[in-house]
């Protein structure tokens, strides 16, 4: 059985852990703030890009000219997924729900013969997806010096993506990221982003309009915008559910310390007591062979 003076050490180094977790707490409670607030900002934009998008690409729809980002290389053999995650744990399931999702996509594509290759923004879902696909990880970026993520951000990981397409090294990309719910819940996504996928009630409505300059042109200078809208769309949805998941894991770190704290005191006592009432068995003992 531990000593008193153990005991005691337990107990202190849990209440000093029960601090730490309450003001990480505290501290993603006030980024979350500004994160839900910048992702939801973002949304009606990205919608709004993928519907004009769409509108026009209903038109341009067998046009000879149209864009590969529309209409794709015509094979569907080596797949791309782009994962983003976190650059730090403490979030719950956070970084392993988009890492799971994407370890069985790849698995499926696999599965039916096809070739995946891997590009990890983030180092949590870097650290994890190498374990199994290290071969397949073609580049990771490290966003930890970020300090505030831009636009500037995202269209760099375009730029790479799109670089990549263009020298024929994948036929299809999908991103994956964690929508932003609610403090408690996040939903892993799943977004093909190369080719676009353009919604059939999006593509039924464009016999109204006339484009100038032509579709395939206009299409030409949109598509490359809003793959870096949609990219950033995903880091932001990251980065509010991601001090969401951290606010939820931290606040049940805090109640499973005091819930410690609690049952380590009441062993205290129930020792210290017992200590106390042995002594003074052995004390009135002696007092009596006297």
């Amino acid at each position: 059985m531990a000593s008193l003076k153990d005991m005691r050490v337990r107990i202190a180094s849990t209440k000093a852990t029960q601090k730490i977790t309450k003001a990480m707490q505290m501290v993603a409670a006030s980024k979350l703030r500004r994160a839900q607030t910048a992702a939801e900002a973002a949304r009606p934009y990205a919608d709004k890009m993928s519907a004009v998008i769409g509108n026009i690409a209903g038109a341009a729809a067998g046009s000879p000219g149209a864009p590969k980002l529309l209409a794709g290389t015509g094979r569907d053999q080596v797949h791309l997924l782009l994962v983003c995650t976190g650059e730090r744990g403490l979030s719950g399931a956070f970084n392993s729900s988009i890492v799971r999702l994407a370890r069985e996509h790849a698995q499926s594509l696999i599965a039916q013969g096809k070739e995946v290759k891997i590009f990890c923004v983030g180092r949590k879902g870097y650290e994890q997806l190498r374990r199994l696909f290290e071969k397949q990880i073609v580049e990771h970026l490290d966003l930890r010096s970020v300090r505030q993520l831009g636009f500037v951000n995202a269209e760099d990981i375009a730029k790479k993506v799109l670089a990549r397409f263009d020298a024929g090294e994948f036929d299809v990309c999908t991103l994956f990221y964690s929508r932003f719910k609610s403090v408690i819940a996040q939903v892993p996504t799943a977004q093909q982003i190369i080719p676009l996928v353009v919604e059939e009630s999006a593509a039924a409505t464009t016999t109204a309009y006339e484009y100038e300059p032509e579709e395939d042109e206009i299409l030409a200078r949109l598509l490359p915008r809003n793959l870096a809208v949609q990219i950033f769309r995903a880091l932001l949805e990251n980065n509010a559910s991601f001090y969401g998941a951290q606010m939820s894991a931290m606040d049940n770190a805090t109640r499973n310390a005091g819930e410690m704290i609690r049952k380590q005191t009441l062993v205290y006592n129930r020792t210290r007591q017992a200590q106390i009432t042995k002594e003074l068995i052995e004390i009135i003992s002696g007092a009596e062979a006297v």
